[in-house]
């Protein structure tokens, strides 16, 4: 089953996603500013997301729409294919470490 979200009526529908990658890092939060609220007044309605500079960070930074630039496919492709490499390289040193403990293993 998919999960799914509701917007309420009145509310613009966010620009970004959940886990998409943008130039900022990956969108790992969303908070809406309804226009009558007192965080619109301070910061500007619509819209505002958290994001995670790269996966390795416990920061998170905060924009709204026009502070974000998406990320082009070819880009995108390239960041998904550099996470590929680090996986595989993450699984062939877990394979060495099986073969290390199996070779050393006298009682099996």
């Amino acid at each position: 089953m998919q999960p799914t979200i509701t917007i309420p009526k009145g509310w613009e529908y966010p620009r970004f996603t959940l886990g998409e990658r943008t130039q900022q890092g990956m969108i790992v939060g969303l908070e809406y500013y309804p226009a009558d609220s007192q965080l619109a007044h301070e910061y500007g309605h619509g819209w505002r997301y958290s994001v995670m500079p790269n996966k390795n960070s416990q920061e998170v930074r905060h924009y709204f729409d026009d502070q974000i630039q998406t990320l082009s496919i070819a880009e995108i492709q390239q960041q998904i294919q550099a996470e590929i490499e680090d996986h595989q390289q993450q699984i062939k040193t877990l394979q060495q470490q099986l073969v290390v403990i199996k070779g050393g293993n006298t009682n099996g």
